[in-house]
């Protein structure tokens, strides 16, 4: 379980979180949302400590984050942001780093097997031996989630997953990623602009405006009053199946 107590953080004197406190239960795919500026990718980035919060606490299954060395984080946590660096790597190149936290000096047989793997399992696999600098925006990302999938880490940050992505790439992607969190009871928490794709496959929904936490809800309990609150704009919920709801912008 990964639970979050009290957590602000300030950027030079301004307030860009504050007073943040939720759980997220092993096999939980939990979706932040707001507007922009309202604070999703630093709540991220102070979970997997990248940003250091000036309060509060994180605990992921009963240890304390702040008291870990940035290997023993590396080995729990998977941080994807929305864009990654395209320094002169082939693709399986970028993906190995995901495996460092597990060798010193070079990587064994079963970690070039694993990322083997996962490059087959999102069809990158073609993509192998191409420098980063010549994918498309769209394979990039999906070399970010490649590389943190292959880490194998207890929970997984995912800071706008689908941002580069075109429809059916989308949907690849987080098909795979709940697939992934179903079958090894593992975490994840992902910012999101697109409500509908959040809807189809997140379980619960933090809603954040101005760094304050706004709703903490399951998905078949989230209501157009408390998104049209965090967005400004009145929104309604269609439920077409038991597991399939899509929300629109209300015109009049």
């Amino acid at each position: 379980m990964l639970q979050v107590e009290h957590l602000t953080f300030c950027y030079r004197r301004r307030e860009t979180l504050s007073d943040i406190s939720f759980d997220v239960n092993a096999g939980e795919i939990v979706a932040v949302l707001g507007p922009n500026g309202s604070g999703k990718s630093t709540l991220l980035r102070c979970l997997c400590q990248i940003l250091r919060p000036q309060n509060g606490a994180v605990t992921l299954n009963g240890e304390r984050l702040l008291s870990l060395s940035a290997e023993q984080i590396a080995r729990k946590i998977a941080y994807v942001p929305q864009r990654l660096e395209t320094a002169p790597f082939s693709v399986f190149d970028a993906v190995l780093l995901g495996r460092k936290p597990y060798f010193t000096w070079s990587p064994s047989p079963t970690d070039f097997q694993r990322v083997e793997e996962i490059l087959y399992r999102l069809e990158l696999e073609s993509f192998a031996q191409r420098p980063l600098h010549q994918l498309s925006g769209g394979e990039v990302q999906k070399t970010a989630l490649a590389r943190a999938l292959v880490q194998e880490p207890e929970l997984l940050l995912f800071d706008e997953p689908t941002s580069a992505l075109d429809l059916k790439n989308q949907v690849d992607i987080l098909r795979i990623v709940r697939s992934r969190i179903r079958e090894t009871n593992k975490m994840a928490v992902m910012s999101i602009h697109d409500l509908n794709l959040a809807v189809r496959y997140a379980d619960r929904f933090l809603l954040l405006k101005d760094g304050r936490l706004v709703g903490n809800v399951p998905r078949d309990k989230l209501q157009p009053d408390v998104i049209e609150y965090v967005y400004g704009i009145p929104m309604e919920i269609h439920t077409l199946e038991k597991n399939l709801s899509f929300i629109i912008e209300r015109s009049f």
